[in-house]
């Protein structure tokens, strides 16, 4: 699964153009849309088999006159699950929708691919629903696991902050972050894994940083740029990108590095440097990288070694940052570290 629900996959639609940001938020808008309008319907993927364009959990939300965010399958069934969607708004009846190649409908609404969906749709209306929405992203707020248990025939959910109350096997897939489609008894239950994003922590704020706190929220991950130099870490140069104008020694334990997280230095600075990668490498951070050539890098290792760090706690640096793809200028650099870390968080 992707981190779809607490970063859903971005598409497009007719939102309000200050909702069509580069950081397209599902949920979020969901919440708002829910005050604005009283209700609206969320369309999420629940199986998928064979090619399909978005994975289980990604999620689309529909408000009134076919407005809508996110995306359930890249483009191709979106219509029709729009259509759907203003019937489950007004019966407020769920609805369980099925798109395959071999299915005329599927052909119709563009779904060639080979791949075949299956996609819960449910109305969100009222107190309960926005408590839900609200859990959501406290959860998000403080990255830690939600799991969002539905019952698929009634639309009932219950929501965990923990794996303890399902089967072993289950518990074990949640816990890494995949969903699950239980068939029991009781009818099928979709257990939604929302894991915190992945969050991209950016000490340097030069032009790279610029490009690269953009990419990374284009596809879903949380920026956060750290630069003592007011100069450079200015609102007017990253737009809404939380900013920490302070020491990486200060800031980075504020922040919690964990599992989820990629510290990278890009501030061409010893100072900056030296205080960032003892904090990152003894850390969870499943990626740390920093920007600068093999002299460069060499010193740097020399100087972290004087401070102290093992041979093994170097070795997680990854310098020269970023893939071997020949990048030139901040654009490609940037592309080439988003690369990487994408590359680590696969496990590619």
């Amino acid at each position: 699964m992707p981190d779809a629900g607490f970063q859903t996959t971005g598409g497009g639609g007719n939102a309000p153009a200050s909702e069509n940001s580069a950081a397209r938020d599902v949920i979020g808008i969901a919440r708002r849309w829910l005050d604005d309008y009283g209700a609206v319907a969320l369309a999420t993927v629940i199986k998928t088999w064979g090619s399909s364009p978005v994975p289980v959990g990604g999620q689309l939300v529909i408000g009134p006159g076919e407005i809508f965010e996110g995306s359930v399958s890249g483009g191709c069934v979106e219509a029709a699950v729009i259509t759907a969607a203003a019937d489950v708004v007004a019966t407020g009846l769920p609805k369980v929708l099925e798109y395959g190649v071999g299915d005329e409908t599927a052909w119709r609404v563009g779904l060639p691919c080979g791949g075949r969906i299956e996609i819960f749709v449910e109305r969100l209306s009222g107190t309960d629903d926005a408590a839900y929405l609200d859990a959501v992203l406290a959860s998000r707020g403080s990255r830690s696991l939600l799991v969002v248990d539905t019952a698929l025939a009634s639309g009932r959910r219950s929501l965990h902050g923990d794996t303890h109350d399902f089967p072993e096997d289950a518990a074990e897939q949640l816990a890494g972050g995949e969903c699950v489609l239980l068939d029991g008894p009781q009818g099928r239950r979709f257990l939604h894994a929302l894991v915190p994003p992945v969050h991209v922590v950016l000490v340097g704020a030069g032009h790279v940083a610029q490009v690269l706190a953009d990419l990374a929220q284009r596809v879903g991950y949380q920026a956060t740029v750290i630069d003592p130099r007011t100069a450079f870490s200015s609102e007017a140069r990253f737009g809404g990108v939380p900013l920490q104008q302070d020491w990486p020694e200060t800031a980075l334990p504020a922040l919690g590095l964990d599992g989820r997280t990629a510290v990278i230095t890009l501030a061409h600075d010893a100072r900056l440097d030296d205080e960032t990668l003892p904090l990152a490498v003894r850390s969870p951070c499943f990626y740390i990288g920093a920007l600068g050539s093999r002299r460069t890098h060499e010193r740097r290792v020399e100087r972290l070694e004087k401070a102290g760090l093992s041979n093994a706690e170097i070795a997680r640096i990854d310098a020269p940052v970023g893939l071997n793809i020949g990048a030139k200028g901040p654009a490609e650099i940037a592309v080439s570290i988003l690369g990487a870390v994408i590359k680590a968080r696969r496990g590619a």
